[in-house]
């Protein structure tokens, strides 16, 4: 059974609004939400003998647990570099209490019997809350239709080459994809004959030996914008649910409406390395900023912040993706995309309250209520009562230095080491259990596979 746990004294963020309140977690779930508890109500609540743990959160924010709709935990079959355990571990003690992966592991998740054995491994491995997209390929069609809409957070198209081989770049494939699929469409979005095209003129300018700054060059603004337009142009021609994933440049914001998410039938994410980073940074990090879609110029980042504040980009997501230090200690070319995020990215995004760039509340909404409404996820992303128990404790103005030490993702570096974030995160809650708390892991329950009321 489930402990009762009594959470006093927090500012709860939900909602739009921040107010102090009380929570009682039982069961897996937010039992109560108290507003306004007297001292005696609490210790009469307390001395009842039906509470077995007592949290303070005086001074603390108390918000939902982050949900993130894309990471890459490389489980199976790419766990030297990651896996399911160790990256669910980074993701609670970074505040994310559900994920969603993606099916590029070894092998990929392209048949339903190997989508349900993820689903198996997280079972048995996962701290948070889990979902696994179905893949695509060329070939796959039939395996895609069978996509249960109800226990499955989506169906991955890799409309661009990226880490593992499943790029689908057949127009009729495409067509059978949005005009068949049971589901939400999360797509990968870069025009691969541009990406190739730029690929080979680096090669000749350059040799082995190109820089990295060319990397937003070779996977180009003008790439990226004509795979979302064609992924828009089908979505709309068949009706599809689509969702872009990882946008980069402020011309493609322009292909996207403001307003409520639960509304709209294309929905699009952008990633914290996009808000956080542009292209000057190349020059300090290398192969470490190397990701796709690429980082793009302080322009787009600014026009990134624009569209997600006016509700254009509908949430932040991080695109975790771990590769080995010494695979990623390399050339241009033989260097893969991609880098450990989870734990890191919601501590980033609160720098930017601190910076005055937006609100505690608008946080929230962004990095845990959007996704659960864009996802339809059943009882998650709300402090409510009757949801899940999923709720982070946050400790403001108390720094959290990133060393190699506090590093929980197995691949042990990170391109904010050495940073100094002005948050900490003090507890993690998943389905009303104390998973992580000051440092400590609790492991007794495993997180739970998500549903979706679709």
């Amino acid at each position: 059974m489930s402990k009762r746990i009594y959470i006093e004294g927090g500012k709860v963020v939900n909602d739009g609004e921040s107010y102090f309140a009380d929570l009682i977690l039982n069961d897996g779930k937010i039992e109560h939400v108290l507003e306004n508890v007297c001292r005696s109500e609490r210790k009469f609540r307390q001395e009842k003998g039906d509470i077995d743990e007592i949290i303070n959160a005086q001074g603390m924010l108390v918000i939902p647990g982050v949900i993130d709709d894309q990471v890459h935990f490389r489980d199976p079959g790419l766990t030297q570099k990651a896996d399911i355990y160790t990256e669910s571990r980074a993701a609670v003690a970074g505040g994310t209490t559900s994920f969603m992966e993606m099916p590029n592991t070894n092998p990929p998740a392209l048949t339903q019997e190997l989508l349900e054995y993820k689903y198996k491994i997280a079972a048995k491995k996962s701290l948070a809350n889990f979902s696994f997209y179905m893949g695509t390929s060329n070939d796959n069609i039939e395996e895609v239709k069978k996509t249960n809409p109800k226990n499955v957070c989506g169906i991955k198209v890799f409309m661009g080459s990226s880490t593992g081989n499943m790029l689908v770049d057949k127009k009729e494939t495409l067509e059978q994809i949005f005009s068949q699929a049971p589901t939400l469409v999360a797509v990968h979005c870069e025009d691969e004959n541009t990406v190739q095209a730029n690929m080979k003129a680096a090669r000749e300018k350059y040799g082995e030996d190109v820089p990295f700054s060319q990397h937003p060059i070779i996977r180009s603004a003008e790439a990226c914008y004509m795979g979302s337009s064609l992924a828009i142009e089908l979505a709309k021609k068949h009706n599809t649910r689509l969702h872009v994933l990882h946008l980069t440049t402020g011309k493609e914001t322009e292909l996207f409406e403001s307003g409520n998410v639960e509304d709209k039938n294309i929905t699009v994410e952008v990633c914290v390395h996009h808000l956080n980073f542009n292209d000057k940074d190349y020059e300090i990090h290398g192969s470490k900023l190397k990701y796709n879609p690429a980082v793009k110029t302080e322009k787009d980042r600014e026009q990134l912040w624009d569209a997600l504040l006016d509700d254009r980009i509908d949430y932040i997501a991080t695109d975790h993706s771990p590769h080995t230090a010494e695979e990623k200690d390399n050339t241009y070319f033989k260097a893969p995309s991609g880098g450990p995020l989870v734990q890191h990215s919601l501590m980033l995004m609160l720098e930017y309250v601190k910076k005055g760039k937006w609100t505690y509340e608008k946080l929230v909404e962004k990095m845990c209520h959007a996704p659960a409404k864009a996802f339809k996820i059943d009882n998650r992303g709300y402090i409510k009562q009757g949801y899940q128990g999923d709720i982070v404790l946050i400790k403001p103005e108390t720094p959290f230095k990133v060393d190699r030490e506090n590093m929980l993702s197995k691949c042990k570096w990170s391109l904010f080491d050495g940073v100094t974030f002005n948050h900490s995160i003090y507890a993690t809650f998943v389905n009303g259990n104390l998973v992580y708390k000051d440092g400590k892991f609790f492991e007794e329950k495993m997180g739970e596979r998500l549903l979706f009321n679709r």
